[in-house]
């Protein structure tokens, strides 16, 4: 089969209208003859050349996908057309790889494909759920609403995994910067200061001998040292990705960790009230629901639970009780999924539950950071001032020497 690229037309629609744009297609003749399928006659038809991309525009993230499903909810709501609701947003995109994959969207639909069977062809950017969402949306006659509700969806995630990814990384990147800091002042400094005791004539505080042994070896090592470490975290980082075990077993440990492991636990609840509100209040039924909403768990845990309350539901069991079974879901869920089957509003329950964690989570969030500061601060004094310390307290007994 040909490789699809874009190609660029200019020619005239069936009101003798001049217009141009772009469309997807195998070769030149294949893109006239798509072309005059839609009323175009085109004057000009040429391939696209690959631009050098030097913006921030190279890679389509999941908030390029949540902010593309914003935007065609919001005109589809105002009553655009399907296929020119895809023109404009394209033009609107700044992310070039996204616009190119809209464009091919918009192409495959103009071709008579289905929105949900055109978004299956890209399955790195829109998974199965969001898929199943927009085919549902399509069958009941009500598109702009489900995509409100997946816009919705993917920004209420997206902001959920940034306040988790936050919480992660803030200490670690102070942390690095301090071995940074650290290693220059033992490459670069305390040499500098050695060279000066060197004409003391008098035995070194043994502190100070100490951190000189450090300088020493870190002068002779630091680049096997460097790579080292480098060799380990990418070494650890392919062992993760290869090893179904190992990303468990981490997963399990993380919900053990003091005070982050309570964020990611909230999290992962608040990602499955999030996940099944939704599909649930999209006429999904709440056994195919559920198979969604496990991969969309984020955590061994949670994903081996949520298995398991599926298999219960689809015994027959009601959803409440098979959720107290897995003693992994907080009271707090069951008793609102209770009163959400009791009621006959289960999404809506979800819906209150799912926004509850998410603010327990940004909660944390700030706690977490705010008890790190002091503690981060503490590090950094113990580090730099450390080695200050070090330096300057031959000067200071000489001194007192001197005194005496």
């Amino acid at each position: 089969m040909a490789e699809s690229a874009i190609f660029l037309w200019e020619g005239t629609d069936r009101q003798g209208k001049k217009s141009k744009g772009e469309i997807n297609s195998t070769n030149t003749a294949i893109a006239r003859a798509e072309l005059r399928k839609q009323g175009i006659s085109a004057t000009k038809v040429r391939k696209k050349g690959k631009a050098l991309n030097l913006s921030f525009g190279g890679k389509i993230t999941p908030g390029d996908v949540a902010l593309f499903t914003r935007q065609m909810s919001t005109m589809m709501r105002a009553g655009v057309p399907l296929v020119q609701s895809f023109e404009i947003v394209s033009e609107g995109l700044t992310n070039i790889k996204m616009r190119e994959l809209v464009q091919i969207v918009k192409n495959d639909v103009s071709s008579g494909n289905s929105f949900a069977a055109s978004i299956r062809k890209h399955p790195l950017y829109f998974d199965d759920l969001f898929c199943n969402l927009v085919e549902a949306g399509e069958q009941s006659g009500a598109l702009e609403t489900m995509l409100d509700r997946i816009a919705t969806y993917k920004e209420k995630t997206e902001s959920l995994k940034a306040k988790v990814k936050k919480a992660m990384t803030y200490p670690i990147a102070v942390l690095c910067v301090a071995g940074i800091v650290s290693g220059i002042l033992l490459i670069k400094v305390v040499p500098q200061f050695e060279q000066v005791f060197a004409g003391f004539g008098a035995e070194l505080p043994a502190f100070t001998q100490f951190v000189i042994g450090i300088s020493e070896f870190t002068q002779e090592w630091w680049l096997v040292m460097v790579a080292g470490l480098a060799l380990i975290i990418v070494g650890i980082s392919a062992m993760f990705k290869r090893n179904k075990n190992l990303r468990d077993a981490r997963d399990r440990i993380s919900l053990k960790l003091p005070i982050a492991g309570n964020i990611i636990e909230k999290s992962s609840v608040a990602r499955f009230s999030r996940t099944l509100s939704t599909t649930f209040a999209a006429g999904v039924p709440l056994v195919d629901a559920l198979a969604s909403v496990a991969g969309a768990a984020g955590n061994i845990v949670f994903f081996n639970a949520i298995q398991k309350v599926r298999e219960d539901v689809s015994a027959g069991q009601q959803l409440n009780f098979s959720l107290r079974s897995t003693g992994v879901f907080p009271n707090m869920v069951i008793q609102m999924v209770a009163i959400g089957e009791e009621s006959g509003a289960l999404d809506e329950m979800l819906d209150k539950a799912a926004t509850y964690y998410e603010e327990e989570v940004e909660n944390a969030v700030d706690n977490l950071t705010s008890l790190m500061e002091p503690f981060i601060m503490s590090v950094l004094g113990v580090l730099v001032g450390g080695l200050i310390i070090a330096m300057y307290l031959p000067i200071f007994q000489l001194g007192s020497v001197v005194a005496g």
